[in-house]
C-alpha cells in the first residue's frame, strides 16, 4: 500500500509548479502532475483523487519520480508515437488514383472515405490532406469553352490588344446580349423578415413573357450600356448601337467586340446623312466565339446561339 505523506517543495520549485500548472499553451498532462504536486502539499489523497479524478497507483508514481529527481522526473517517459507522415510513394498512388481512374460503382466522382476503401492501407483523412495540399476537390466541376477556329489565337491576341491598347480618341465597347430572359413576377405577396423567421416568397408566379437583354461594357471606363427589348432582331440591335453613339462624345470613333447571333447582326450599310451614325461591318466573322471583354480567357466563358460574329466601326 502506498504512504501517504507531505511533499516538501522549495521555493523555486513550487514557482516552477504554479507556472506549469496554469500555462494555457502547454500540455495538459503536465499541467496535470503540476497539480498533483502541488496538492500533495497539504492535501490527502482522498482530497486529490476528487480534484483531479485521479487513481492511488498515479498519484504514487508521479509522487514516487518527483521525489526521485524533482522536477526532472515529471516529464512523461512515453510522449506518444510520433506523427504520421504521408510518404511520397503514397502521395503519388492517391493523386493518380484521382485522377486517372474512376470509382468502380459507377459514382460520378471519388470521395475520401470511397478512394481510402478502395487503396486499402490509409485512412480516409490521409486521402483528405492529400487532396487538401494540392487543392484538389473531385466533387467540383466546371465547364469550358473549346474553340474550333484555327485562327483563333490570332484572332484572340488581335481583340485583347484591342482592349490594352485603344486607338487615340475612340472608345471601346464590348457588347454581348442575352436572349429570352423570362420576365416573371410572384404571384403571392413576399413576407418580411421577423425575429427567428427569415424573409420568404411563394412559389408560384406570373409569366409576362420574355425580354432580351443588350450589353455593352466600356472596356476603359468599366461604364457598362444596358437596354432591354421585347424582340430579338438586327433592328433592336442597331437601335442599341445608335444609343450608344448617341452618348459619347461627338468625333470619337466607336470600336466595338461582339459575339452575337445571326438575328442580331446588321447587315454593312451607310448612311446618306452625315449626322446619321454609320455602321460598318468591317470584319464579318472576326470575334471568335465566347472571347469578349466580360469572358476572355475565361474557363466558364458563356457563349451566344450563333457562331456568327464580326468587329463593326462606326464614325460620328
Amino acid at each position: 500500500m502506498p504512504v501517504e505523506g507531505v511533499m516538501k517543495l522549495t521555493k523555486s520549485e513550487r514557482v516552477e509548479l504554479q507556472r506549469q500548472a496554469s500555462a494555457r499553451n502547454g500540455r495538459a498532462d503536465c499541467a496535470r502532475r503540476a497539480r498533483l504536486i502541488l496538492l500533495l502539499e497539504g492535501h490527502t489523497w482522498a482530497e486529490i483523487r476528487a480534484k483531479l479524478d485521479c487513481s492511488d497507483s498515479y498519484i504514487d508514481r508521479w509522487s514516487k519520480r518527483f521525489a526521485a529527481d524533482r522536477l526532472s522526473g515529471l516529464f512523461a517517459r512515453h510522449a506518444g508515437r510520433k506523427r504520421y507522415k504521408v510518404s511520397d510513394r503514397i502521395e503519388a498512388r492517391v493523386l493518380a488514383w484521382t485522377s486517372k481512374r474512376k470509382p468502380a460503382d459507377g459514382s460520378t466522382h471519388w470521395s475520401s472515405r470511397k478512394l481510402a476503401a478502395e487503396l486499402g492501407d490509409i485512412s480516409h483523412m490521409t486521402v483528405s490532406r492529400i487532396w487538401a495540399k494540392h487543392a484538389i476537390k473531385p466533387h467540383r466541376v466546371e465547364g469550358y469553352l473549346a474553340s474550333n477556329d484555327p485562327d483563333f489565337e490570332v484572332k484572340a491576341a488581335e481583340v485583347i490588344g484591342l482592349y490594352l491598347n485603344p486607338p487615340q480618341h475612340a472608345a471601346v465597347f464590348s457588347v454581348d446580349e442575352k436572349t429570352a430572359i423570362q420576365a416573371l413576377d410572384r404571384k403571392d405577396p413576399v413576407l418580411p423578415l421577423s425575429p427567428g423567421r427569415a424573409e420568404r416568397h411563394g412559389f408560384e408566379y406570373f409569366r409576362h413573357g420574355t425580354l432580351s437583354l443588350y450589353a455593352a461594357f466600356n472596356t476603359k471606363t468599366g461604364e457598362i450600356l444596358g437596354r432591354t427589348a421585347q424582340r430579338h432582331t438586327s433592328a433592336e440591335f442597331v437601335a442599341f448601337l445608335t444609343d450608344i453613339v448617341a452618348n459619347q462624345p461627338k468625333g470619337k470613333e466607336i470600336t466595338s467586340s461582339q459575339t452575337i447571333s445571326r438575328r442580331t447582326r446588321p447587315r454593312a450599310s451607310r448612311s446618306s446623312s452625315p449626322s446619321t451614325p454609320t455602321f460598318i461591318c468591317t470584319s464579318p466573322q472576326h470575334t471568335p466565339l465566347g472571347l469578349t471583354r466580360s469572358n476572355c480567357g475565361s474557363p466558364r466563358s458563356s457563349a451566344t446561339s450563333s457562331r456568327a460574329a464580326f468587329l463593326p466601326q462606326c464614325r460620328i
